[in-house]
């Protein structure tokens, strides 16, 4: 007798401006899949047009039970990998409806997704953390009176960035080095969310290390070395090639065992689930250096070329494997 394979939904697109950057790591998403193991289709949100792509066809998702009709019947998924980079999918919007109508998917809880998102809260929660060194920051919000340039560079300095608070990390990001400059930016960074924060700048060597749970194991990835020569990492260094990515790192070895075991710790004490990434900025004498947090991705780019699957390849692991451990580590406790 045929066993029926579970159906994964591969959710991608969303709200924000890195849409069309979510449906390429859906497509990476699926290009990964084990078609032995799994049935999947990319289901493609865009505000409240939620569409199957079903072969040929799209079909609009049903909401009640995101579930959907196609030539052939009506289908239901098993669980949803998602994929989206940016709300409704990295903020915890779309969890809170999947756990509300039972469906499994690949990320941490609402809560963990909420306060990950939110970069602010997140540095808050983070600083008493053993170790780990967290920049110092200012919030902004929506129709709120702002403070005097000449104050936020007193607390701040210069240069500093200034970043949507809620977003992404590759739109509406600016390296501010001039005071003028901090109020268009500002202006800039609401257009991506409406809270900005304006963060003191750390130098020194910018690393990403991934981690997923497998079982009761964190399985943390080779650590990558992040080389650019713009300004900093932005939406033209991630997807134009302007950047150099080396992995392993070239950092002491001591430093990669200490950010690996920083990751792990910060995977286990948010109490995460599925794939995260988290950045970092080394600074000091090498071999001795600070770990600074930048901040943390629980829906990392997943195209050929992206992080995850670099790091993935260089433990000499499978992606296929790394997408089925964290699939089924879920419908196994169902």
């Amino acid at each position: 007798m045929k066993t029926k394979k579970p159906f994964v939904a591969i959710v991608a697109g969303g709200d924000s401006s890195e849409h069309d950057v979510s449906l390429c790591s859906g497509n990476g998403i699926a290009s990964f899949m084990d078609a032995r193991r799994f049935d999947y289709c990319i289901v493609e949100l865009k505000g409240k047009d939620w569409k199957a792509h079903y072969g040929t066809e799209r079909c609009d998702i049903d909401k009640n039970d995101f579930s959907f009709t196609a030539s052939d019947g009506h289908h239901t998924f098993d669980f949803a990998y998602i994929t989206i980079h940016g709300t409704p999918g990295e903020n915890g919007i779309l969890q809170g409806y999947f756990d509300l109508i039972g469906l499994p998917y690949s990320t941490s809880s609402l809560l963990i997704e909420s306060l990950t998102f939110n970069k602010f809260a997140l540095n808050g929660f983070l600083r008493g953390f053993p170790e780990l060194k967290v920049s110092d920051s200012l919030l902004f919000r929506k129709n709120q009176p702002l403070p005097t340039p000449e104050s936020i560079v007193e607390r701040i300095g210069l240069p500093c960035f200034v970043k949507p608070n809620a977003g992404g990390s590759s739109f509406g990001i600016t390296k501010v080095k001039q005071v003028e400059e901090l109020l268009p930016a500002i202006s800039k960074a609401m257009n991506e969310s409406d809270e900005v924060m304006a963060e003191r700048l750390m130098v020194g060597t910018e690393v990403t290390c991934g981690c997923y749970r497998k079982g009761d194991e964190v399985v943390v990835f080779p650590i990558t070395e992040v080389v650019t020569q713009r300004e900093f990492f932005d939406y033209e260094a991630k997807y134009e090639g302007q950047v150099s990515e080396i992995t392993p790192a070239r950092i002491a070895p001591e430093t990669a065992k200490r950010v690996s075991k920083m990751t792990s710790d910060i995977y286990k004490y948010l109490g995460c689930y599925g794939i995260i990434r988290i950045d970092y900025i080394l600074s000091g004498a090498k071999g001795q250096e600070e770990i600074n947090l930048l901040e943390i991705n629980t829906t990392p780019g997943m195209t050929p070329t992206s992080f995850i699957p670099q790091q993935v390849r260089a433990a000499q692991l499978q992606m296929s494997e790394v997408l089925a451990d964290i699939i089924m580590g879920k419908l196994d406790n169902q």
